[in-house]
């Protein structure tokens, strides 16, 4: 995993690597399109994103990233 894409996270599912706080919806619609991709990664660990959740509900906008297979990236979602 490139380190500007690393998270504290790392899961496989379905021949595909996720990284980071990937949202659930992500997952199933990466799952659902089959994408020729690496995976999917969420950089850091915004605030907001699933896991990252706060009491007073504080929320930062963040992109869940498709790692295309040579290393480059797209967005795949935008969220907040």
């Amino acid at each position: 995993m490139p380190e500007a894409l690393a998270s504290c996270h790392t899961a496989m599912i379905g021949g595909y690597v996720l990284e980071g706080h990937v949202p659930a919806e992500d997952v199933r619609k990466l799952l659902a399109e089959r994408p020729e991709a690496v995976g999917l990664a969420v950089p850091a660990m915004p605030l907001g994103s699933p896991g990252m959740e706060t009491p007073d509900g504080q929320r930062e906008p963040y992109e869940t990233l498709l790692i295309l297979k040579g290393g480059g990236t797209r967005v795949f979602a935008r969220h907040g």
